[in-house]
């Protein structure tokens, strides 16, 4: 075990004063830096060496005075001589060094001086032997307290996950494979680590014993590692006293994780140096709230070629824990600080918490939520011994004081190899944070042997009863990261959980994935006072999955909304990785004490908090409300309906080339060719066509051989449907599977339209072009329909109550459109202003022939002409609402629920009806 700070203070103190008159580099240097390392407890013997030979820069061979492989090359000099040269001859020594071997410090030194190079942070440090007891620090890589500052995006993760993956491919190719290899993994990710903090010591222990202790040709590792393995189970009591000396200096770890007897591994000598690469790296510097996510992708050859994609960014991590415990844990402590024995209490309350995540996979939001509570409670440790450490105590009896581990937390992941990956996560984030505590109170504290482990349940958290994981009367805290799924992506195993979860809820199957660990979570806590929180897809607060999901949590289970993130984009900036839109809900039962909702100007910015007086299951400061699929607006106004379905497997649709192949060798076809528009052929100006055949004359039909080889395909196409509604229409090959077009002018709103847009851009169309089922259609709409839903007001409602497609919107007549507030009873001159600016939009766009919607509707193309007669449309649809302008879509919705409750106060409730999603092209 590392001495205490303390104590190599004291034999600094000595080293000094026997060594103060040494000069001569020959007669004395070896006998000095053994005496160097006795300073921090450790025998030099046991891993450096000295005149270790290489060939210099120049090709001749050179011999370097001290050598620790990867971690200090030292060159040593007699009294008065040229440090510069020193360190000028060290560095010359490095193109005859392995790669694993190149040091990370550089220390030369005359006996009366030091200075120490610190070759990853580009630093140099000079003192004199007589303040070598002011600059012990600089040598915690020796003494066992070795320090990092940890970063995420540090390069060092993705290495190391690199050099694992292709011990994982050799050992797989040597048919080492399944569960025993991946425990095995897991074990060597332990040893690395432990050989860089202390945890084995010295440093470098597990790779010295590598090297000096198994063949060359790698055919004894694998029993050397069995041998290993079964030592690091054993405590040190219980060991034979036969057991070679190196191997019995490997500390007891206990905690499980070498427990388990595995099948003998095969090494050949490339295994062996790929094992030794792994150990060349610094596993001090790796972030094991990241590092969890990279290992588990080694096992995926195609996710590893994008090995940054595979974790969770802090900062995300972050946004969900802050709300959720942090701050007010922070809070409180400021409040308490004055008064050593409310902190006292503090502590111990800090003890009892515990938290769970029912979807832990690598375990990175435990793992972080862990570390941020050890910085919290050292805080609070300087806080209390601060007085006690100036008055002359020299250090905290830390293994006392310090009392939160990683047995207050709880997880739930299905895959085994994430689950064995987030209990080590744990463990040497608790390791880091440990060497931490050390440094700061000058007492080495290590927990070895492990005699506390998280609680990782390896299942499937929708079958698994949580209760038997942490039962609920001791839960504080529930939250997580559920997966990504959306309802149409789903596999069978997915909807059996669903069917499970969800069992006697109607029209769940339009819910995607992630809501079910809500309502698992709304079960498992009933009336407690658990809080909870969960990163999900952006959709359950949108569209008609509110009101099937929050409706009931609300309703039914007397659940809030404490907090919440708004859409913002959930991404970790590694180059090609999709960013998916992302809230945090963070809930509980009963009304919360207070409210915080984080707003985003711009999703890929950055949040800034208000204090709402009630967050809605839209995330707006709003009254409760759950818009339900209607068939019938709730004011009135003209009724929406989908565009005509073709059903037809494309046979009854034509593109310009095939509209003017057709008519060239049958002209007569020209009565049945119509223009037909979806959402995209609307707002990008594409022209398309289709046949359409209704009342046709049968006797012209058959003069066009050309038209009923399409009408035989649309048949056969019908016939061979696995729907029967769709066999059905076969019987009808000439007419569209549902016919819904207009016979007057009408106003068409695009089924999906782009985030990026200002608004929907909607337009009339006449009765002669055909419009889709991918878009919908007012017939009878005026311009005043056209101006209001084409305003800034119903673009905030569309915002906030629409579903999505990927990050697109995607409109809903029965949800968005026919729950619309409307401006209640506006007068004629209400009516003929809104009707006047509605056209100043029309004109703005005809003066632009040549650009389609998309092109006048980009953000950055848009004209200041229609920016002009928009802005005129918004103002004076807000003041048919009684309003002069809102400050954001937010204020904009929050009004609008209020309308809307209004508006449906009198109104019967509406049928219930089966929920549906996206109509089928």
């Amino acid at each position: 075990m590392p001495l205490s700070w303390n104590e190599i203070r004291d034999r600094a103190l000595a080293f000094s004063r026997d060594w103060k008159h040494a000069e001569s580099e020959e007669a004395d240097a070896k006998s000095f830096w053994d005496a160097f390392f006795q300073v921090f407890g450790v025998p030099r013997r046991r891993f450096a060496t000295f005149e270790q030979r290489v060939k210099q820069i120049d090709g001749k061979e050179g011999y370097i005075d001290l050598l620790w492989k990867g971690v200090l090359l030292i060159e040593h000099k007699s009294r008065g001589k040229d440090l510069d040269r020193a360190y000028q001859q060290a560095r010359d020594y490095f193109p005859g060094i392995k790669d694993r071997d190149l040091p990370r410090y550089i220390l030369v030194s005359d006996f009366a001086r030091f200075r120490l190079y610190d070759l990853e942070r580009d630093a140099i440090h000079e003192f004199k032997l007589s303040q070598l007891k002011d600059r012990l620090k600089l040598f915690g890589f020796i003494a066992g307290y070795q320090v990092q500052e940890i970063k995420p995006q540090d390069p060092v993760n993705i290495k190391a996950a690199e050099q694992m993956g292709r011990l994982h491919d050799l050992l797989k190719a040597s048919g080492y494979s399944g569960h025993p290899l991946e425990v095995l993994l897991v074990r060597v990710l332990f040893c690395l680590f432990a050989d860089d903090t202390g945890i084995f010591y010295p440093a470098q222990a597990f790779r010295s014993w590598l090297e000096e202790r198994t063949a060359e040709d790698g055919s004894d590792l694998g029993p050397r590692l069995a041998q290993l393995f079964q030592v690091l189970n054993t405590p040190v009591h219980d060991r034979s006293r036969a057991l070679d000396e190196q191997l019995g200096a490997f500390p007891y770890v206990n905690g499980k994780l070498f427990e388990e007897q595995l099948p003998l591994a095969a090494f050949d000598a490339k295994m062996r140096e790929t094992l030794l690469d792994c150990c060349g790296l610094d596993w001090s510097a790796i972030s094991p709230a990241i590092f969890g996510a990279l290992f588990q992708s080694i096992m995926d050859a195609k996710a590893r070629r994008n090995l940054g994609a595979h974790y969770t960014s802090e900062e995300n991590i972050l946004k969900l824990i802050k709300p959720l415990f942090l701050d007010d844990l922070w809070a409180e402590f400021e409040r308490v600080k004055g008064n050593r024995n409310k902190l006292f209490e503090f502590h111990k309350k800090l003890r009892t918490l515990t938290f769970f995540d029912p979807a832990c996979g690598c375990g990175n939001f435990l793992v972080i939520s862990y570390r941020e509570l050890r910085r919290l409670e050292l805080e609070l440790l300087r806080v209390v011994y601060q007085g006690d450490l100036d008055r002359g105590q020299r250090h905290l009896d830390v293994h006392q004081q310090i009392t939160l581990n990683v047995d207050q937390f709880f997880g739930i992941e299905i895959e085994e190899f994430p689950a064995q990956i987030a209990q080590v996560a744990l463990w040497l984030i608790d390791h880091q944070m440990n060497l931490r505590a050390s440094d700061e109170f000058g007492q080495y504290f290590a927990r070895i042997p492990l005699t506390a482990s998280p609680h990782i349940s390896h299942g499937n958290a929708l079958r698994t009863e949580w209760g038997g994981v942490l039962h609920p009367d001791n839960c504080t805290y529930l939250f997580g990261n559920p997966p990504f799924v959306g309802a149409m992506v789903m596999d069978d195993g997915q909807r059996e959980d669903m069917a499970t979860v969800f069992s006697g809820l109607k029209g769940y199957g339009v819910l995607d994935y992630v809501s079910a660990w809500y309502w698992k979570a709304a079960r498992y806590v009933d009336t407690r006072r658990i809080q909870c929180a969960f990163v999900s897809t952006n959709s359950i607060t949108q569209g008609e999955q509110v009101g099937l999901l929050w409706g009931p949590l609300m309703e039914r289970f007397g659940f809030r909304i404490r907090f919440a993130h708004r859409t913002f984009r959930w991404s970790n900036e590694a180059k090609g990785v999709a960013a998916v839109h992302c809230v945090i809900v963070g809930f509980q039962h009963g009304e919360p004490a207070s409210r915080q909702l984080f707003e985003y100007e711009d999703i890929a910015g950055e949040p800034h908090a208000v204090r709402p007086a009630n967050i809605n299951a839209y995330l707006v400061d709003a009254p409760n409300v759950f818009l339900t699929n209607r068939d019938t607006p709730i004011c009135a106004v003209p009724p929406m309906r989908f565009g005509s379905m073709p059903r037809d497997g494309g046979h009854l649709i034509l593109d310009e080339e095939e509209a003017a192949a057709l008519l060239k060798v049958e002209p007569g076809a020209k009565e049945f060719i119509r223009p037909y528009t979806g959402a995209q052929e609307f707002l990008n100006g594409y022209r398309r066509f289709c046949l359409w055949l209704l009342n046709a004359d049968p006797a012209r039909l058959r003069q066009l051989p050309r038209v009923m080889d399409r009408v035989e395909k649309v048949r056969e196409f019908r016939r061979a449907s696995k729907a029967e509604a769709t066999r059905k229409f076969a019987a009808t090959p000439t007419l569209f599977c549902q016919i819904a077009q207009p016979d007057s002018d009408y106003l068409l709103v695009p089924g999906v339209s782009s985030e990026r847009r200002n608004c929907v851009p909607v337009g009339f169309l006449p009765p002669s072009t055909i419009a889709s089922n991918l878009v919908f259609v007012v017939p009878k709409a005026s311009q005043f329909h056209f101006g209001v839903i084409q305003s800034s007001m119903h673009m905030a409602w569309v915002r906030y109550t629409c579903g999505r497609l990927k990050s697109d919107f995607r409109y809903s007549k029965d949800i968005v459109y026919n729950n619309f507030p409307w401006p209640d009873s506006p007068s004629e001159s209400t009516v003929q202003r809104i009707e006047e600016a509605a056209q100043a939009v029309l004109d703005a766009r005809a003066a632009h022939p040549g650009a389609s919607l998309a092109d006048l509707y980009d953000p950055l193309t848009m004209p200041p002409d229609l920016i002009k007669a928009h802005r005129k449309l918004d103002a004076t649809v807000d003041s048919a609402y009684g309003r002069k302008g809102f400050a954001n879509d937010a204020e904009r919705v929050a009004f609008l629920f209020e309308r809307y409750r209004t508006c449906t106060s009198l109104l019967p409730a509406p049928a219930a009806k089966r929920p549906r999603g996206r109509r089928p092209g």
